[in-house]
């Protein structure tokens, strides 16, 4: 695949700071990639390898961010670790997608699919409190488990957006918090991610100096997020995404290769 990027401080330091907020935001709410995707197509990258390059970042996001986690305590294993290997099976089908597809078609969908994330941060209701019960029957449990493989196929073609995909999930059928539904979240992340990205290895379609400097942004902003309280950011992160996806989506939509 024949393309051109620039290597300099300037971009190292953009992706950098890119990838802390991504991470932050991916820990808490989700959307990151939402910042991150157009940015490293912005930058040169075609929307393949921007695509797998940022699973890079996706991948050392979410080993601190589980981390970050597992010190407050916070966990849903071992529902979680069923989720992630019905999300990784999903995964390596999306992630064989997202090769072949066309750059302008990709950026289209990309488009299209932050429009409607959008939406769904403006209109999705609040996760149930703390006082909800959990639903965590064979029925539940099933559901779950068939839903994510569906989460899995999604995330392995495109990634961006499948947090808010994800905590609806969790916390419509499962009934769990806000802060559960994000450390289920992370886990299942990281698992298909792991799957996805090797799919994108053996396919030769990352760019590596900008995968591990992402990585080290987005681990970085990971680990923070994680420990961060959900409830106190939440307006806040809804209002600078809306602002943020609107103006990526519309450059990507008449973006051209």
């Amino acid at each position: 695949m024949d393309y051109t990027v620039s290597v300099d401080v300037t971009n190292i330091l953009l992706i950098i700071g890119a990838g802390i907020g991504a991470g932050f935001l991916n820990a808490v709410a989700g959307g990151g990639s939402l910042i991150t995707l157009p940015l490293l197509i912005t930058m040169g990258l075609p929307s393949a390898v921007a695509n797998a390059t940022n699973r890079v970042a996706i991948v050392g996001q979410n080993i601190f961010a589980v981390a970050g986690y597992r010190s407050k305590g916070v966990s849903a294993y071992p529902y979680s670790l069923y989720l992630g290997i019905s999300a990784l099976i999903g995964a390596i089908i999306g992630a064989k997608i997202a090769v072949d597809i066309d750059d302008r078609l990709f950026n289209r969908i990309l488009s299209i699919v932050m429009i409607l994330v959008v939406v769904y941060i403006i209109v999705r209701p609040l996760p149930k409190g703390h006082e909800a019960a959990e639903e965590m029957s064979r029925k539940h449990k099933s559901l779950g488990i068939i839903s994510f493989f569906g989460v899995g196929i999604y995330g392995g073609f495109i990634q961006a957006g499948v947090g808010f995909i994800m905590i609806a999930l969790l916390t419509s059928i499962n009934g769990f918090t806000l802060v559960k539904s994000n450390s289920a979240k992370v886990f299942v992340a990281l698992i298909y991610t792991a799957a996805a990205l090797l799919v994108f290895i053996y396919e030769g379609v990352i760019h590596w100096t900008f995968g591990l400097t992402l990585a080290v942004g987005n681990a970085i902003g990971g680990w923070v997020g994680s420990r961060w309280s959900v409830a106190k950011g939440d307006v806040w992160i809804r209002r600078v995404l809306v602002v943020a996806v609107v103006g990526l989506a519309i450059k990507l939509w008449f973006y051209s290769n």
